[in-house]
């Protein structure tokens, strides 16, 4: 039980980034014979990051297992509480980032590339890069887009510039909000966990989870209104889920800033508002997308 706790398979559902080409290229309103082999390749991708993304947290939990001592939630973790021994974790790590490179070299090389570039970025971040102030979060955010970008490259299809950058500046948005979350949970112990903690201000954080929101839906409705995004849809019409993607940015912004969530992981999959919110934009936008 502990050595599958410490893949956090609660933390996969960050993967399902890999599936926006899927959606967003209209694979799925193809004939069935050629949708299935795409859904199988955006799948595998999924499990491919699952896996790198379970041997970067073991990498960073391993690292990190001392002043996660500090934290009142991560201090439960299995490495943290000596429930499961560094070399056990480091077997377990390796494990699964082999299984990862092996699979997705299965599915196609480019896909290979990117896993292993995610998980040489990811490894440079636990080592290090995760104590510079600013560049720790832009590097989470560089994770995220790798995730969309491969399951575009694994499906063969083109995905949108802007669709990128609208990843980047949505999954910076949510590194800060992570950042904020934790100074407001941890208060004068916020620079015993992550040094970076003590450079950050509860007022920078507020000016950069507004910049970064305000970038992400701009991107998206720019790309709702491309010339590329009308002729594959016939529509523009993306552009009017804009009130529910505010909602749900903002709400979150509120709640992280209150203190009450300081892994947005956890936000997501408890928070009830949110995922109505969360839910009718993913059907609003199959809808115009497919009807």
């Amino acid at each position: 039980m502990d050595s599958l706790r410490i893949l956090r398979p609660v933390h996969w559902v960050k993967n399902v980034f890999v599936f926006a080409a899927l959606i967003f290229s209209r694979q799925l309103a193809e004939p069935w014979a050629d949708a299935l082999p795409a859904v199988g390749l955006a799948l595998g991708a999924f499990a491919c990051f699952c896996l790198a993304s379970s041997a970067v947290y073991i990498l960073n939990d391993i690292l990190d297992r001392r002043t996660d001592m500090v934290h009142p939630e991560r201090r439960h973790r299995p490495i943290a509480a000596g429930q499961v021994g560094i070399p056990a974790a480091l077997a377990v790590g390796a494990g699964c980032a082999v299984l990862a490179l092996v699979g997705s070299l299965l599915l196609s090389t480019g896909l290979a590339a990117i896993v292993l570039a995610y998980l040489v970025l990811m490894s440079f971040y636990s080592l290090g890069l995760k104590h510079v102030m600013i560049l720790d979060c832009a590097l989470i955010a560089c994770g995220f887009c790798l995730r969309a970008v491969a399951g575009a490259l694994v499906i063969d299809v083109v995905i949108s510039p802007w669709l990128v950058v609208c990843t980047f500046a949505l999954t910076l948005f949510l590194a800060f909000s992570k950042r904020r979350g934790e100074i407001a949970q941890l208060q004068e112990d916020s620079e015993a966990f992550r040094k970076t903690l003590g450079e950050y201000t509860p007022e920078l954080l507020a000016h950069m989870l507004d910049v970064s929101s305000m970038l992400a839906v701009a991107c998206f409705l720019l790309y709702a209104m491309d010339t590329r995004t009308r002729e594959l849809f016939g529509t523009s019409n993306l552009v009017y889920t804009a009130p529910v993607v505010l909602y749900c940015i903002f709400r979150f912004s509120a709640l992280t800033q209150k203190g009450l969530y300081s892994d947005p992981v956890k936000l997501i999959l408890r928070d009830r508002p949110f995922q109505v919110g969360l839910v009718l934009w993913i059907v609003l936008c199959v809808g115009i997308i497919y009807l």
